[in-house]
């Protein structure tokens, strides 16, 4: 069973439970958001199995006793099959996550603060192993034209698609426009990436 560290809405210990009880309850917890970039100011999101859009290249929850940037790494393994140094991840913000749905007939309530990172990436494309269960490949975009997309809320941009067809990394050039990025009903592609973007866009000046 996997535990949970909760917290109350200032960030204060209070103990851990099982991922659904805290779920169930409502209570405040931590995930991670893991982005990796490129030199040349590239930036990976994930291909969601479950919808087929682009997200974070890695997230989840951390774990009871675990740090914020083991969870990175651990995340970065188990999602796209890369073993990281996460050391050095840069944190970018932490985002206050409020959610109410139903789920399996279960009203779902999470309460989230989202610890967003950024690493740097050195590898090639034959470093991706991906876990089927939840990402498909990873998309490769230039964050200044991600972030310009978002902002006009239209267009296309030049994508590099990565996925896995018969055992070997494949790559694909596409081009994809905002529709293929995911943002729930309450969000905006822009709002919800645009720190991110901008922080990568910095370092790689």
């Amino acid at each position: 069973m996997e535990y949970l560290d909760y917290y109350d809405e200032d960030g204060n210990y209070l103990g851990y439970k099982s991922r659904d009880e805290v779920h169930k309850e409502g209570l405040w917890h931590n995930t991670v958001h893991c982005w990796l970039y490129e030199m040349d100011g590239s930036v990976y999101f994930q291909i969601r199995s479950s919808s087929h859009k682009f997200y974070t290249t890695a997230s989840g929850h951390v774990l009871k006793d675990e740090s914020i940037k083991d969870a990175f790494r651990r995340e970065i393994n188990e999602e796209i099959g890369l073993d990281i140094d996460s050391s050095d991840a840069t944190l970018v913000n932490i985002v206050p996550w409020r959610m109410d749905k139903m789920k399996n007939g279960t009203l779902f309530k999470d309460r989230a603060k989202a610890h967003v990172y950024i690493d740097l990436f050195e590898g090639d494309i034959n470093c991706f192993k991906f876990d089927p269960n939840e990402v498909l490949g990873v998309v490769k975009v230039k964050a200044k034209e991600a972030l310009d997309l978002f902002k006009n809320g239209n267009g296309e941009i030049p994508a590099v698609i990565i996925t896995t067809k018969d055992n070997k990394n494949v790559c694909e050039n596409k081009l994809i426009s905002i529709d293929d990025f995911l943002v729930q009903d309450h969000e905006n592609a822009y709002d919800k990436y645009k720190d991110v973007l901008s922080k990568i866009i910095e370092v790689t000046k």
